[in-house]
C-alpha cells in the first residue's frame, strides 16, 4: 500500500477498492458521480481525502431550492443599493467558493437539483471556468473537483439524469459494506467494545434490507444509532437489563424511521422490526420462543 493511499485509508473502513478508484479519479483531475444508498461511506471517502490533501470540502444539498443564484452567489443586496454591482459585494456561492479555493463541491443527491442548477455545473466542470455577470470570470484552482451522489433507489421528488450530464463524471456504485466491516464502524462511532450488543445492532440494521415487506432497509447509520441507545437504556435500567427487550425498544427507536414498507404489505415498520427480532433472538436453535404478546410489549419500563 503505498504511503498516500495509507494516509487516506486511516479515516475510512474498509472501501479498499472503492478508494483507490475515487482517490486515482481525482488525483487524475477527473470529477466523480458515486451511486449508493445512504450511510455506505460515500462523504466519508472524499472527505478523507480533501483533509489529507488539506483543500476544502464543501457540501452542497441536492434539492429544489438549490437554484443557480444559490449555486454561484449574489450580490449583497443592501451594499448594492449603496455602491451598485461590483465584485466587491458579490457573495460567492458553493460553486465559486469551490473554484476559488480549490475545494471539492460535493452534491449530495444530484437527480434533486432542478436542470438549470446541473447545467450552470456542467459549464464549470467543463472549462474550468465560470463567468458571473458583473463579476467577471472564475477560474478554478487545480485541486477543484465536482463531485456528486445519488440514491438509484430513492424516486421520491428525483428526476432523470441526462446522458450529457452522465457523460461529465466518471461513475462509481458504492453498495453496502460487509458484516465485519459494519461492526468496526459501529464501534468506532459509538466506542462501545460489546461485541454481543454491537452484533446485535448490525444484524438486525442488515436484515431490513432484504426484506421481503421492505422496499427500503436501514443503513449502518441505524446500527450505530440503536447501539448508542441501548447502551443508554441499560444505564437506566430499562427492562430490569433484560438485553433483548433493551435491543427491541432500541431497534424500534432507531430503525423505524430508517425503513419504508412495500406497498403491497399491510402492516408497519414497527411490525417488520418485531419480527426481525424475534427472529435474531427466539428462531435460532436451541433457543425457546416467547411468547409473543410478552416479547412484543413496548410499555416503556420505570
Amino acid at each position: 500500500m503505498s504511503d498516500r493511499r495509507a494516509a487516506v485509508a486511516r479515516a475510512v473502513v474498509g472501501r479498499r477498492r472503492e478508494l483507490d478508484l475515487v482517490l486515482a479519479a481525482v488525483t487524475a483531475g477527473r470529477d466523480v458521480m458515486l451511486e449508493g444508498p445512504p450511510g455506505v461511506s460515500k462523504s466519508t471517502m472524499l472527505r478523507a481525502i480533501t483533509a489529507h490533501w488539506g483543500v476544502p470540502f464543501v457540501l452542497v444539498e441536492g434539492n429544489a431550492e438549490l437554484t443557480p443564484a444559490r449555486l454561484v452567489g449574489h450580490h449583497n443586496p443592501a451594499r448594492v443599493l449603496r455602491e451598485d454591482y461590483s465584485s466587491d459585494n458579490f457573495v460567492a456561492g458553493p460553486l465559486v467558493s469551490a473554484m476559488q479555493d480549490g475545494g471539492f463541491l460535493y452534491i449530495e443527491e444530484l437527480n434533486r437539483a432542478p436542470e438549470d442548477t446541473l447545467n450552470v455545473l456542467l459549464a464549470a466542470m467543463a472549462e474550468r471556468e465560470l463567468t458571473v455577470p458583473r463579476v467577471g470570470t472564475v477560474t478554478a484552482r487545480p485541486t477543484f473537483r465536482v463531485l456528486a451522489s445519488m440514491n438509484p433507489f430513492d424516486d421520491v421528488g428525483t428526476a432523470r439524469i441526462s446522458d450529457s450530464v452522465y457523460d461529465r463524471w466518471c461513475r462509481l456504485v458504492v453498495g453496502y459494506q460487509d458484516e465485519t466491516e459494519e461492526a468496526q464502524i459501529v464501534r468506532a462511532r459509538t466506542g462501545v467494545d460489546d461485541d454481543g450488543l454491537v452484533a446485535d445492532a448490525v444484524a438486525l440494521t442488515r436484515a431490513t434490507r432484504g426484506h421481503p415487506d421492505l422496499r427500503r432497509g436501514a443503513s449502518v447509520r441505524g446500527a450505530i444509532d440503536l447501539t448508542a441507545i441501548a447502551v443508554e437504556l441499560r444505564a437506566l435500567g430499562s427492562h430490569d437489563g433484560d438485553h433483548p427487550r433493551i435491543v427491541l425498544d432500541a431497534a424500534l427507536l432507531a430503525l423505524s424511521a430508517r425503513i419504508a414498507v412495500d406497498d403491497a404489505f399491510d402492516g408497519t415498520p414497527e411490525e417488520v422490526i418485531i419480527r426481525i427480532w424475534e427472529d435474531r433472538f427466539f428462531s435460532r436453535p436451541g433457543v425457546p420462543r416467547r411468547d409473543r404478546t410478552a416479547s412484543t410489549s413496548t410499555t416503556p419500563s420505570s
